[in-house]
């Protein structure tokens, strides 16, 4: 295993990569062209290129990425395709460049990559390898976060078509349509010696530092061997849509060591009720489920200024 140093120094003087792009993803059809066009244009030399339109293709070419050869695997698409990428690319010797192709990008929000095309590929032949970790939904590897309640819900019943449409706003407005016969859980979430009961909608847990487009607290992220339990409001449909409003408009004033936050290293959740699961967007199962961290288990490229812990 290359150091993260030596990776960077082979990316930069050999640019090999191979490009997957999830072409059902918001923007990726429209801009599979554009993003290998704009990586030649920058001298990145092409091992392989695939346009992901058909439903499990994706990781069946993940799989012929990583093999073949490449220092870097370049990945357009939202965050279900970039976790993805992720769990396969866990503890490699090779790093992960993110082309923020989806609807709220929060894996790239958290790593600093930038969101406009041109800068995001400046940044795969500029910039540096950093390690990052992983959270574990069980044994499932995820970037972002997982999500227990009405977030499983809108993410199994939000159309495709009104997130190509109308990108984030789609999430809230599915939201808004099942809340009226949504049911609050009793969550308990145990973690180093104790317990913690919330009574709410919507829990998450997260691993990065952003959530639907926006900041959690201004110093979560994704190296800090910590994951961020939080509950979104309380047992009324009221509650949560307040402090819904209130964590996209204040997040980045709050900080890890405000409530509702519980900022841990693994922890086990359960609740009155086998509530569903979503990991980064997708379906993984219902509670109960241990969440833990895989530390600096995946190596990316991120902008030179960067910290890298």
């Amino acid at each position: 295993m290359r150091s993260k140093q030596e990776l960077t120094e082979d990316i930069r003087r050999h640019r090999r990569a191979v490009l997957v792009v999830n072409a059902r993803s918001r923007r990726g059809r429209q801009r599979y062209d554009t993003a290998r066009d704009r990586l030649l244009a920058a001298g990145v030399r092409l091992l392989g290129a695939y346009p992901v339109d058909r439903p499990g293709e994706l990781e069946t070419s993940l799989g012929a990425a990583l093999d073949s050869g490449a220092d870097l695997l370049v990945t357009g698409g939202g965050d279900g395709t970039i976790s993805t990428a992720a769990r396969l690319l866990a503890h490699r010797d090779m790093a992960l460049g993110l082309l923020p192709l989806g609807t709220t990008n929060n894996f790239a929000r958290t790593v600093g990559v930038p969101l406009d095309l041109d800068a995001a590929v400046r940044t795969l032949v500029e910039g540096k390898v950093i390690d990052v970790d992983l959270g574990l939904a069980g044994d499932r590897a995820f970037t972002n976060h997982v999500g227990i309640g009405l977030s499983a819900d809108v993410m199994l019943k939000s159309p495709g078509l009104l997130k190509r449409v109308a990108g984030r706003l789609a999430y809230p407005v599915t939201a808004i349509a099942l809340l009226t016969r949504h049911r609050p859980l009793h969550a308990v979430v145990r973690a180093d010696g104790r317990s913690h009961e919330f009574v709410t909608h919507q829990l998450y847990v997260a691993n990065g530092g952003h959530h639907a487009g926006r900041p959690i607290t201004a110093d979560a992220d994704a190296d800090d061997r910590l994951l961020v339990a939080y509950p979104v409001g309380g047992a009324t449909r009221r509650e949560l849509l307040r402090e819904t409003a209130r964590n996209a408009a204040t997040g980045h004033r709050r900080t890890l060591g405000d409530d509702p936050f519980l900022a841990v290293g693994e922890l086990y959740l359960e609740t009155d009720r086998p509530a569903r699961v979503e990991v980064d967007g997708e379906p993984a199962g219902r509670t109960p489920m241990r969440i833990g961290l895989d530390p600096n288990a995946l190596r990316l490229m991120a902008p030179a200024g960067v910290p890298d812990r």
